[in-house]
């Protein structure tokens, strides 16, 4: 369990390098989670917050709205920095032990590839997995129905190479 929302001040949890914003209702990035997580070993290096969980707090995440959260994928550096896109994944995957899977994003053309690729992922990610438009998304959370899509994955199924 865990990866609650906000309360936390804004800062990046104790001992962690980086906060990742993920929708927990899109079953393919809570497998992305879990495999992080596991490789994460409790380690407490990344720091996961949950955008879809009812106490999502946009204060105390650099102000990142859900809808702008929803985009595309962001995180917080602990000095309070944004980062998003795929170098979120490169900075992720580098603090499980796995930098060399984007280690060739570091290279600009190589990065703005990828982000045209992840760009188009992020944009039709929810038609894809069956939930909707983004607009549908949204008009949902806005009636309440927080219950779009929250499917289970099982327990810690690693899911390398699927972005969230």
């Amino acid at each position: 369990g865990g990866g609650g929302g906000g309360g936390r001040g804004g800062a990046v949890a104790e001992g962690a390098a980086i906060r990742m914003l993920f929708d927990g209702e899109c079953a393919l990035c809570k497998r992305e989670v879990a495999f992080l997580r596991g490789r994460d070993e409790g380690a407490g290096r990344i720091d996961f917050v949950d955008i879809a969980a009812p106490d999502y707090d946009p204060a105390a995440n650099q102000g990142l709205s859900y809808e702008a959260a929803m985009e595309e994928i962001h995180a917080i550096l602990p000095d309070g920095t944004v980062v998003r896109g795929i170098e979120v994944f490169r900075r992720l995957y580098e603090e499980v032990g796995l930098g060399f899977v984007y280690a060739a994003t570091k290279n600009e053309a190589v990065e703005r590839a990828a982000n045209r690729v992840y760009g188009f992922w992020a944009r039709f990610r929810m038609q894809l997995t069956g939930r909707g438009d983004m607009a549908a998304v949204l008009a949902k959370r806005a009636a309440g129905d927080a219950s779009t899509c929250r499917q289970g994955v099982g327990g810690g199924e690693p899911g390398a190479g699927s972005p969230p």
